[in-house]
């Protein structure tokens, strides 16, 4: 693995903020992303990586000011609370899969090559069902086996990474017949919910179970934050006037080249591995002090056996160490 220690902390932070805030609710998969970036960037916590899900998932609530006005001011009529109960269901589903998986210390890959796998097929999948869907008249209301299913793919997500949370909750939806911009307006608002509540159990471990979490640097983890929720705000933006007018099929394509380029990444690692020199402390200078072992070998007449029988056994015990 490569990475950059001269770079300063924070911008570090910031580029995972910006990487974040572009994947998380475009269907190419934000845990897929982080972890490329890791190659060459420091590797950070879950904790870390969380938070800054949830400033990027937080940023979508203003784009959507419709929603949000009939849910705080016209909560009483049926078609409010039968839009909220399906966005609570789809969250619950995912919530109790989550808590198993919790229970069952699940912890994400953070491979590769499962990335480069999830990456093809759902890009593969994007094309091929945009191109199913050619001509098809879609829906515009929310089903149950549409909740049912973005619940199940939250999971799935959450299992595999490089799958997209967004990616593939769009893809079951449009499957099941739902249009572009009503699948995006769903999944996106189901994810508000799910990812607040990773990131509130993350926090609650890291300050009641401080010994179950590593130290985190707060004013780092609050940029980090900042940054995914400014720059998911102008993404998701630009993603909801992008699919009024256009189908998913260039984010398939890119993800099938973006698995094509990992693949090409960990075959040229495995040919050519990455050598790391590792000087140990106590090795520093190994050579100047077998030159000094040598050297007080040849000047010794005036040492007593003993004495020099144990400097040749210091230099030789430090080949065997070295």
């Amino acid at each position: 693995m490569l990475s950059l220690p001269w770079m300063p902390f924070w911008i570090t932070i910031v580029l995972l903020g910006i990487v974040e805030g572009i994947t998380e609710f475009l269907p190419v998969s934000s845990t897929g992303h982080l972890l490329i970036a890791e190659r060459w960037l420091p590797h950070q916590t879950d904790l870390f990586n969380v938070v800054i899900q949830s400033g990027a998932v937080l940023a979508v609530l203003p784009l959507f000011p419709d929603r949000l006005h009939q849910f705080f001011f016209r909560w009483r009529e049926a078609a409010t609370r039968d839009y909220l109960l399906k966005i609570m269901v789809a969250f619950a589903i995912t919530g109790a899969g989550g808590l198993i998986l919790e229970k069952k210390h699940f912890k994400l890959p953070e491979e590769l090559l499962p990335v480069a796998v999830a990456l093809f097929v759902g890009g593969v999948l994007f094309v091929v069902v945009e191109r199913w869907l050619c001509g098809k008249k879609l829906l515009d209301q929310v089903t149950w086996p549409i909740v049912i299913a973005v619940g199940l793919g939250q999971l799935i997500a959450a299992v595999f990474p490089g799958t997209s949370r967004s990616g593939v909750t769009i893809l079951l939806a449009l499957i099941l017949g739902l249009n572009r911009v009503a699948a995006v307006e769903f999944t996106f608002l189901v994810g508000i919910p799910t990812m607040l509540a990773a990131s509130g159990l993350k926090i609650f471990k890291a300050l009641y179970h401080p010994a179950d979490v590593p130290s985190e640097d707060w004013g780092m983890l609050a940029l980090g934050f900042i940054v995914a929720a400014a720059v998911s705000f102008i993404a998701v933006k630009w993603l909801l006037r992008y699919v009024q007018t256009h189908t998913f099929v260039a984010f398939g394509w890119y993800r099938i080249v973006l698995a094509a380029f990992i693949g090409v990444l960990l075959l040229t690692s495995h040919q050519a591995p990455h050598q790391t020199v590792r000087v140990k402390p106590q090795s520093l200078h190994k050579a100047e002090f077998k030159a000094n072992c040598f050297q007080q070998q040849g000047s010794g007449e005036d040492r007593v056996a003993s004495k020099f029988l144990s400097q040749v056994s210091r230099c030789e015990t430090f080949d065997q160490v070295g």
